[in-house]
């Protein structure tokens, strides 16, 4: 933009033509005013318009400032709804996917886990005394230095409608490697009004922990109800459907139908659903700096001649038992997260906690001596945990658990405890505390140490060390 002004202009050209100025005749000067005049009107022209385009500039900013500002409200209403805004984006990322084959790669993910641990009791003995065994993995690892469950996942868009997922464990049983097929499922990106559809095998959506596979637990190991209750996670191949509502508060519903060939139910030769559940869960905000949920969830099952071992023969062959009946447990479950204007990096602390409670109602065949005898059994039983987990400074926390169980009255008809000892009255209970360090979200590095008193008579003090690195694609943890 020029900065000279007409007369300034004026006065420098006399000065910089001072024969022309003193020695041209009056046609001279007329002609040089003339110009002059034509001169200072083209500039004033072009300043004006500058001027109008800089007011003009200056009105789209503050126009765009208010549109900012409503938008930061409306951001701030949608943030209330984490869970429907999580799921437009998928869908949006779906329907805007290039329809190249590069599109299709799945991610893919490593989670590598290995523990040392040091016990004083035998960790192929263990059991939880007052419970039928569920069979499932309870115990600790072996003494010394064991790989953990390792677990590798893909998943992946199918397309704008559905995204499929898979994920393998990778452990290790009596030296030789295993793997066991943990979730392969596909399911829905575009239902209408909240609604996702989930089927083939999954981790159930009762309860709060059991959704969480154990790189994403707090803990090296699961609490002793689900170990007891569910052989530390309820997991079946079916159908899943649930549903978010659209309300201010996070409100979810689901059921679920499945074969029921795992734990608490048994392997089934019929056609159909074995295994039904059904949960709620209910969040929200507690100002900027706290957010918590319940829920509620049922589960229930008819198993036929579910087997467990207990006790062994004059030839030291273990004596088999099964029961048949209906299974049914509820539970209540909880979280409260707290951190400084909802930032998590430098500190926070969630308080978590579930209650289960089970009724069991059936036949009970037991051998004893050879004999194979039936009875009426009914089992009133329950149990629950409460865990506080607190980073105190950036990439390190600490942690303590209690657990504890509640055997109940058991009515097995004409069968005594003292033919199933493990049956008899007994409330176990664990006692845990921990301190890990996480350099980064794809580390962790954990001390944990835990008295252990699932044995009658036998309490179990161990320390355990553990280590958990992802590789690849690490997707954010539930909630």
């Amino acid at each position: 933009m020029f900065s000279l002004r007409p007369a300034a202009l004026c006065v420098a050209l006399a000065a910089a033509f001072p024969g022309a100025a003193f020695s041209a005749g009056d046609a001279d000067i007329k002609q040089l005013r003339e110009q002059l005049r034509e001169l200072r009107d083209s500039y004033q022209q072009r300043i004006d318009a500058l001027e109008r385009r800089l007011a003009e500039t200056e009105a789209r900013a503050a126009s765009a400032a208010s549109a900012a500002a409503a938008a930061g409200s409306t951001a701030g209403e949608a943030a209330r709804s984490v869970a429907r805004v999580e799921a437009v984006a998928a869908e949006t990322r779906a329907a805007v996917q290039p329809a190249s084959e590069g599109a299709f790669n799945p991610q893919v993910s490593l989670i590598i886990d290995s523990k040392f641990t040091r016990l004083q009791r035998d960790p192929s003995a263990y059991r939880i005394d007052g419970f039928i065994p569920s069979g499932g993995e309870v115990g600790p690892p072996r003494k010394g230095f064991s790989l953990g469950e390792s677990e590798l996942a893909f998943s992946a868009n199918v397309d704008h409608l559905f995204r499929g997922n898979a994920r393998f464990s990778l452990a290790e049983d009596d030296g030789a490697g295993v793997v066991e097929v943990e979730e392969v499922n596909v399911e829905t990106l575009a239902l209408p009004t909240g609604l996702k559809l989930k089927a083939g095998r999954f981790l159930s959506g009762v309860g709060y922990l059991n959704q969480q596979h154990p790189h994403e637990w707090d803990f090296s190991d699961a609490p002793l109800a689900y170990k007891a209750f569910f052989g530390y996670r309820l997991q079946n191949d079916g159908v899943q459907l649930r549903w978010v509502a659209p309300t201010p508060l996070f409100f979810e519903l689901g059921a679920e139908a499945a074969n029921g060939g795992k734990f608490p139910g048994a392997e089934r030769k019929a056609n159909g659903a074995g295994l039904w559940t059904a949960f709620a869960h209910l969040g929200g905000d507690i100002g900027d700096s706290s957010a918590w949920r319940v829920g509620l969830s049922h589960v229930r099952v008819q198993p036929r001649e579910r087997g467990f071992e207990e006790g062994a023969d004059a030839a030291g062959k273990p004596l088999l038992h099964t029961f048949s009946g209906r299974s049914q447990t509820w539970i209540a479950d909880f979280v409260y997260k707290w951190a400084p204007n909802g930032n998590a990096t430098e500190r926070y602390l969630k308080v978590q906690g579930e209650y289960l409670w089970r009724r069991e109602t059936g036949e009970l065949a037991y051998d004893v001596g050879g004999a194979n005898v039936a009875s009426d059994a009914r089992f009133r039983q329950s149990g629950g945990y409460l865990q506080a987990v607190y980073q105190f400074m950036p990439h390190w926390r600490v942690g303590v658990r209690g657990d504890w169980l509640r055997s109940g009255t058991a009515d097995l008809g004409t069968l005594s405890s003292a033919d199933l000892p493990i049956l008899g009255a007994y409330n176990p209970s664990r006692q845990t505390a921990m301190v890990d360090w996480s350099p980064s979200e794809f580390s962790r590095l954990r001390l944990q140490l835990a008295r252990d008193k699932s044995r009658n008579g036998e309490a179990d003090n161990q320390v355990w060390l553990q280590y958990v690195m992802s590789l690849g694609a690490h997707g954010a943890h539930k909630f």
